[in-house]
């Protein structure tokens, strides 16, 4: 047998040899968990749902989609935010979902050196119809420590007038006119 056969030869049984083990090695690495999901209607100041929510959370953040009907909105941007608790039930005015979600005091903006908060989001564009389609991501968690479905569960909390990002406490973004339970 030449040289070259032989190293041929001794690669080919090595391939063999190690094929279980390479095999037995990826087995055992685990598979990444699924994201954690929630869907959960956003409703207006009448108590009428105009739309939903939808969101996965990943390993370094969450990603949320927005879709709201036709109707739903004033035309325009609105300033969006999590708030502290999932508690969507007084439809006039919202206040039962409290304040921000912000563990650690951080000022209200996605422009502010001392921001932002975890409540903080973008703004969401409605069309000429009311509709929105859109989609976010936030570092907020759905799940453990911090997360918003924590033991009061939080609320996404739309407004009337779109978030400056940086002026306190809200960035101006004015009234709360939909909201939806996260929990």
């Amino acid at each position: 047998m030449t040289r070259l056969a032989t190293l041929v030869a001794l690669g080919a049984a090595g391939a063999v040899l190690a094929g279980p083990a390479l095999a037995q090695q990826k087995a055992e690495t685990p598979a990444p968990a699924a994201p954690q999901t929630l869907e959960s209607p956003i409703t207006n100041n009448k108590g009428d749902t105009i739309g939903k929510i939808s969101i996965r959370d990943g390993a370094n953040s969450l990603v949320m989609r927005v879709a709201i009907q036709a109707g739903g909105l004033t035309p325009g941007w609105h300033g969006i935010h999590f708030h502290a608790v999932g508690d969507c039930s007084d439809t006039e005015k919202f206040e039962k979902s409290k304040a921000h979600v912000n563990h650690d005091q951080s000022k209200h903006g996605l422009l502010n050196a001392e921001g932002p908060d975890e409540g903080d989001l973008p703004n969401v564009f409605a069309n000429a119809d009311g509709s929105v389609n859109a989609e976010v991501s936030s570092e907020t968690s759905l799940t453990g420590e911090g997360g918003l479905r924590d033991g009061d569960g939080s609320a996404l909390v739309i407004h009337a007038n779109e978030d400056d990002h940086n002026t306190q406490p809200i960035g101006g973004a004015g009234a709360r006119v939909a909201c939806a339970v996260i929990k």
